[in-house]
């Protein structure tokens, strides 16, 4: 196995244009594992570690752009303010050991279902900006996601970095599991309150054979909420929401749970992150009053 080292991110993507099967690492938690269990052997492993731009960020009036490699920590710390949905799924990726090494960008590269941060993606209106040597592009989180483990990446391709609008309203992110941390979500499911476009974003994880947004979901907030006049949202619309988001869902029976119990979760996590991301809301509201 070869390991090539690039210095810098114009070394890298040509180092992947000359070798286009060469698997990019940087902190090296899913990769590894897979390495260790003998389930993949490439034939070139891409070190981004020592690429300084790929772990940098950068916001404006409107908008956050942080590096493929900026490890969870650093998003926490950091972003968690301008990124408050991302840094609570960022709090529940593995360990404290992994958060310090495994990165946003490494969850998009895996592109698996269960993955912590994509729903927040989703529901956030994420751009993941990805590069070659024959230039660059800008790929809509909700068209990033093809299939299971499957992205929208050319061989040749690096993603570089994910920007992301700042929150301009409350933003909630819950997971199942056997455990609070060190877990596979069973199903996860987001929320993200845009009250200056007067509309929500939902997204949900670990239940169809990509993470997706939930729109008939997002159009029944639509019509219910009162941004204006925020008033406490009654439980049949919760419940009712909570249904939109489960019946989105293409779940499958597998060892960490059932079709039937991650609809029925996810029906609840729903509900209960709308009522807390609302609530917030409300508060917020009454407190500029």
């Amino acid at each position: 196995m070869e390991f090539l080292r690039p210095v810098s991110l114009g070394e890298a993507l040509e180092m992947k244009a000359a070798r286009p099967e060469a698997v990019p690492i940087a902190g090296g938690t899913d990769v590894m594992v897979e390495l260790n269990f003998d389930h993949r052997r490439p034939a070139a492993l891409l070190d981004l570690t020592r690429v300084a731009e790929l772990a940098e960020w950068s916001r404006d009036d409107s908008v956050v752009t942080f590096g493929a490699a900026l490890p969870y920590t650093r998003l926490i710390n950091e972003l968690g303010t301008d990124l408050p949905g991302l840094a609570i799924a960022s709090r529940t990726v593995g360990s404290p050991q992994i958060r310090n090494r495994g990165t946003v960008g490494g969850n998009l590269g895996a592109a698996s279902p269960a993955g912590d941060t994509h729903p927040v993606l989703l529901a956030s209106d994420a751009v993941v900006e990805v590069a070659s040597a024959r230039g660059t592009r800008s790929i809509p989180a909700s068209e990033f996601y093809l299939g299971v483990k499957r992205n929208a990446l050319e061989p040749d391709e690096l993603i570089t970095s994910i920007r992301l609008p700042k929150a301009t309203g409350p933003q909630q992110f819950a997971k199942v599991g056997t455990r609070n941390a060190m877990v596979i979500a069973v199903c996860s499911f987001a929320i993200s309150l845009h009250p200056n476009e007067s509309r929500a974003g939902a997204a949900i994880g670990s239940a169809a054979p990509t993470p997706r947004r939930v729109r008939q979901a997002e159009d029944f907030l639509t019509e219910v909420l009162d941004w204006e006049s925020p008033q406490a949202l009654p439980d049949s619309a919760k419940r009712r929401f909570g249904e939109l988001v489960a019946s989105a869902a293409e779940p499958i029976d597998d060892v960490r749970g059932s079709a039937a119990y991650r609809k029925h979760a996810l029906a609840v996590l729903a509900r209960r992150a709308l009522g807390w991301a609302w609530d917030a809301y409300r508060e917020g509201e009454r407190s500029c009053a």
